[in-house]
């Protein structure tokens, strides 16, 4: 999948997309966006700047698959991705052409361009499903041990991607503030549960999976096939009302605490621009069981993972009144995961179960081994027992209104240019007043 859009030499004539940190020539994420109110329409980040491939179509700028891959979008992105990879890796291919420095057809290409920050960037696709995963077992196992300490890891973890299915109609974009949810809610030493705003608000850190190109309902997805059936990925943030979660987890597990938002970065890293930063999935500690047969292929192990620096700050309503940068809360690396995104997608589809274009996963929250790299405050303050202390002296067990937490995922490797994913943050607001 290496070619000559990875080629780091190569600048484009997008003066701010020179060195970028997210957004230079290599990366090219697709989206959808607006100006002034307008139509929603498909366009490619590059720089600090919107490139605007409906026009780019109507203007003659592409042709063939990649004429095809625009022609396919509309307010979303889902019929892009319901062609597969083939039109979106020759919309790459060309957009690379056109953007690039010496570009032909610059005169043409530059009145398309719009500054991003003169647009609204909205969800990239009509998401159906939405499903999160809970494969960062660092994650899985700090939870476990503040509730089972004698036994974190539940039998079944080693053996089988665990998920539920979550809310798609509360997936929002950043950087759309998150309301405090209210909800039942009840302490170890309450007699009853009592309703009013969640008090133990927390963030999750998690990669999210794009699907394209679906399955027929009854039909699963070979392990081998599975990642020419992801579109793309975005940076995730599974917010979470640790508190209401205790008490209505059980025996079910997660609803109300986690279906009010769930906030994405909005721009689809593809496939083709992460080739050069796949790598091994980790082997698994020696008396792990080996995935099931549909769950292993060789190639999958070998390239299935992605090495990708991973990074959560807190910026509280006092940093920014005071003028002070946003503390970091955890550095980690998305190579922690315990199964590798084809497995996911195989193991949603094993029994038959039918994914279409623009359903969303996320992977679950990804954590180090070390407290440096915990990906949630749940288990940076072992459930609030442990606050933490802030550069500026504020405390925090969990998220208070005003804080805004911001994810940031880069990409980097010897010989390649640097890429990164955009931030994708959200801003805590006051529960709503009770009824």
């Amino acid at each position: 999948m290496i070619d000559a859009t990875h080629d780091a030499a190569q600048q484009s004539w997008v003066p701010s997309a020179r060195a970028h940190p997210d957004f230079p020539l290599q990366n090219l994420p697709l989206g959808i966006f607006s100006t002034d109110g307008g139509t929603k329409r498909a366009g490619v980040a590059i720089g600090d700047e919107i490139f605007d491939l409906r026009a780019a179509l109507d203007a003659g700028l592409l042709s063939g698959d990649a004429a095809k891959a625009v022609a396919a979008t509309g307010e979303t992105l889902n019929g892009l991705f319901a062609l597969g990879p083939a039109p979106r890796i020759a919309l790459r291919a060309q957009l690379f052409a056109l953007l690039s420095a010496g570009s032909p057809a610059r005169a043409t290409a530059a009145k398309l361009l719009h500054p991003a920050s003169a647009c609204t960037v909205h969800l990239p696709a009509a998401i159906g499903d939405y499903t999160d995963f809970y494969a960062g077992i660092h994650h899985a196992r700090n939870g476990g041990l503040l509730f089972r300490p004698d036994n974190p890891l539940m039998p079944n973890y080693k053996y089988v991607p665990v998920a539920y299915h979550g809310r798609a109609s509360s997936v929002r974009p950043s950087p759309t503030p998150v309301r405090r949810p209210n909800g039942q809610r009840k302490l170890p030493d309450e007699a009853a549960p009592t309703y009013g705003p969640a008090r133990n608000l927390d963030y999750e850190l998690e990669m999210g999976i794009w699907i394209g190109a679906g399955n027929d309902p009854g039909a699963p997805i070979p392990i081998a096939e599975a990642n020419a059936h992801i579109a793309g990925y975005c940076l995730l943030n599974d917010w979470s009302a640790r508190d209401i979660q205790s008490w209505e987890s059980q025996p079910l597990g997660p609803f109300l605490a986690k279906n009010f938002h769930t906030s994405i970065s909005p721009w689809v890293i593809t496939p083709e621009a992460l080739a050069p930063f796949r790598a091994a999935q980790p082997p698994r500690p020696n008396g792990d069981p080996a995935p099931l047969p549909h769950l292993l292929d060789p190639a999958d192990q070998a390239t299935g993972a992605l090495n990708l620096d991973l990074e959560v700050t807190l910026h509280t309503a006092r940093m920014r009144a005071e003028n002070t940068p946003p503390a970091r809360l955890s550095l980690g690396n998305a190579l922690h995961l315990y199964w590798t995104y084809a497995q996911m997608v195989a193991h949603h589809t094993s029994n038959g179960c039918d994914l279409h274009p623009g359903d969303l996963f996320g992977t679950g929250t990804i954590s180090t081994p070390e407290q440096g790299g915990w990906g949630a405050l749940m288990e940076i303050t072992s459930g609030g027992r442990n606050p933490i202390t802030l550069p500026n002296g504020e405390i925090r067990k969990f998220l208070y209104d005003g804080d805004e937490i911001t994810l940031f995922a880069r990409a980097h490797h010897d010989g390649y240019a640097r890429i990164g994913f955009g931030p994708c943050r959200g801003l805590v607001l006051p529960a709503l007043p009770l009824a």
